[in-house]
């Protein structure tokens, strides 16, 4: 069965037209369609996913009384209705303060396959990211002890635990942020452009296809490529001054890299940029073309570029807000300090 599927498989790649060959050669990956191949993708050896851990993740993702206040949870700054983003220029969170860098959320869909995770790229993968937001005071201000004193006062709680690790699990903040990140790592959006790559020709349209070539001549594949279209590290300002740097005091990391948002859904995350101080995505598109590329993208191929973007609307998991746990009289009280 290997065997006939990579003679499939080689036999679509030659018969693939010239413009996805293009994208082939310039990096550009699809999500696979193949369910095993995706796994291989988005599972992560040392945190298997499993239904049950996907499942209890998504209610500890939703769980507002894992923070401080009672009131955020994961899905405040990612909301999964919202394209995995809040919609506001800064993330809001304790105490109802703007980020204090006037960072943007960025979007959870996909975020599986980033290199690299937060602005400035300072962890690798979704488990340690799930660890940030939660403690951080701007965010959801929570401590270790909170988390763990929140998931084990409900019975229920410790009970998914046991089903999903065993009846030997300790309850630990990184055992909850690990299944946090095991529900995170299966929000994947497979779209149109994926079915065009994977070998349907008519999956995108005309303009779509134009733009699609567009997007590679003019040079946008040099920072947005791989599966996620982006989500690695790259210079930020090569061959211009950002309209808006001076919105917020975020210049990268110590070398000055920026991590390269995700194109998939562009078109339901505005606003745009690390500080999300733009809100067209045409301006966006001419905006990164002046500062990136050093091009003066004109109307009519910012156009097509924004095209393009919509065949990368994908098409969401089909998630139902959980109902989760009654809190218990040793369930930590709200605090708003």
């Amino acid at each position: 069965m290997k065997l006939l599927t990579l003679s499939v498989l080689s036999t679509s790649l030659l018969l693939a037209s010239p413009l996805v060959k293009q994208a082939n050669e310039a990096g550009l990956k699809a999500i696979p369609s193949d369910e095993d191949q995706l796994m291989k993708l988005i599972d992560n050896p040392n945190n298997p996913i499993t239904d049950k851990k996907v499942e209890l993740g998504k209610k500890l993702f939703f769980d507002p009384r894992l923070s401080k206040s009672n009131i955020i949870s994961c899905n405040t700054c990612h909301n999964l209705a919202t394209g995995g983003i809040d919609g506001v220029s800064a993330a809001v969170g304790h105490n109802w303060a703007a980020n204090p860098h006037h960072l943007n959320s960025p979007t959870v869909y996909n975020a599986v396959f980033f290199t690299s995770q937060f602005w400035d790229g300072r962890d690798p993968d979704l488990e340690k990211q799930a660890q940030g937001p939660i403690q951080a005071h701007p965010e959801m201000a929570a401590t270790k002890e909170h988390v763990v004193n929140t998931v084990t006062s409900m019975p229920e709680y410790v009970s998914e635990f046991k089903a999903a690790y065993g009846d030997k699990v300790e309850i630990t903040f990184e055992k909850v942020t690990d299944t946090i990140a095991t529900f995170e790592r299966v929000l994947v959006t497979p779209s149109r452009y994926d079915e065009y790559l994977n070998g349907d020709e008519n999956a995108m349209s005309a303009s779509e296809k134009e733009g699609l070539k567009t997007f590679i001549d003019m040079g946008c594949v040099s920072c947005h490529d791989g599966v996620a279209l982006g989500g690695n590290m790259n210079t930020f300002e090569i061959t211009g001054k950002y309209i808006h740097g001076d919105i917020g005091d975020f210049k990268g990391n110590k070398e000055g890299l920026v991590k390269v948002p995700t194109l998939r859904n562009i078109a339901e995350t505005a606003p745009y940029f690390h500080n999300g101080a733009i809100w067209s995505l045409k301006d966006a598109i001419v905006e990164m073309g002046r500062i990136q590329l050093g091009a003066d993208i004109s109307d009519k191929d910012a156009a097509s570029i924004e095209a393009f973007f919509g065949a990368l609307t994908g098409t969401k998991p089909d998630i139902s807000y959980p109902q989760l746990p009654a809190r218990t009289a040793t369930t930590p009280k709200p605090d708003m300090n």
